[in-house]
This record gives C-alpha cells, structure tokens and sequence, in this order.
C-alpha cells in the first residue's frame, strides 16, 4: 500500500493543479473510500515513489482518475545507476605478483616440469575425485593417453 502521507500529498498536489475539475472527480463517494481505491491501484508503486512524482511532473491537461494516473506512473521511465570506476591495480603490487608467479613456475619446470600432472595422478590414484578434464589433462601430460606432439 502507498503510505498515507504520501497519498495526502498526491491528493492536495491534483486538488491545487486541477481545482474544482478535481473535486468533481471524486464524486460523492466518501473521501476515505476514494483514497483507498488510490492506495490499492497505486500499491505496485510502494518502492519506486519516484514514478509517482515522475506522473505528477507529467500530468495531463485533464484531472485523471486513478486508472489514467497509474498508467501515467508506469510511462516513467527506468532509473538511471551511474557505475562506479573499478579502482586502478597498484603497477609495483600487479609486477611483484608477476614476479612470484615467474619464480614458481620456473622452479617448478626446473625441477619437474610434469610435476603437476604425477600430482593429479597421486590424488586420483588415492581415491580423490578429479574432473574429468583434470583426468584426461594428466593423462595426456604423462603419455598414459594419447600421444601428443610435445610428448
């Protein structure tokens, strides 16, 4: 439901733009019944007040009833998210990292350039659950599947 303060406003903002044409649109029917009927029909706006004020800046030269004023309020349009600039990586941190990695790789191939692909099979063979990719990556790395060209 639309809060009450915010329906009073919408009410007294019609009544001062449409004057005596407002007020023969509500008719005889009480006051508190007319306000409810708005309420229910404008409830789908409840989170985005805004398209109510949009309709008020965009009110037509004839007094609206409630249907015409909705449908007023879903012509608003969407709202506008300005996005924020990612914050720029650190070139000394984004180099020292780059460097770590060099090194490790580097020790690593030294050493066991297939060292990665013995370890799969290790935890493989040990019962641990592998994708199949990461099977199939081993298997291929050690010869066990399909011979490649740099094997």
């Amino acid at each position: 439901m639309i809060p009450t303060n915010v329906l009073d406003r919408l009410f007294t903002r019609l009544a001062a733009t449409y004057g005596a044409a407002w007020d023969r649109s509500l008719g005889s029917a009480p006051i508190a019944d007319v306000k409810t009927v708005w309420s229910h029909e404008l409830a789908g706006f409840a989170p985005r007040l805004e398209d109510i004020a949009w309709a008020l800046e965009h009110l037509p030269e004839k007094c609206p009833n409630v249907l015409e004023f909705r449908a007023l309020c879903r012509r608003a349009p969407a709202p506008e998210f300005k996005l924020i600039e990612a914050p720029r990586a650190n070139p000394e941190r984004v180099a020292q990292l780059a460097q770590q990695v060099r090194d490790v790789v580097q020790s690593t191939a030294e050493k066991d350039p297939k060292g990665w692909a013995r370890k799969l099979q290790q935890q493989h063979e040990a019962g641990k659950k592998l994708g199949a990719h990461q099977i199939r990556a081993y298997r291929q790395a050690l010869g066990l599947e399909g011979r490649q060209s740099w094997q």
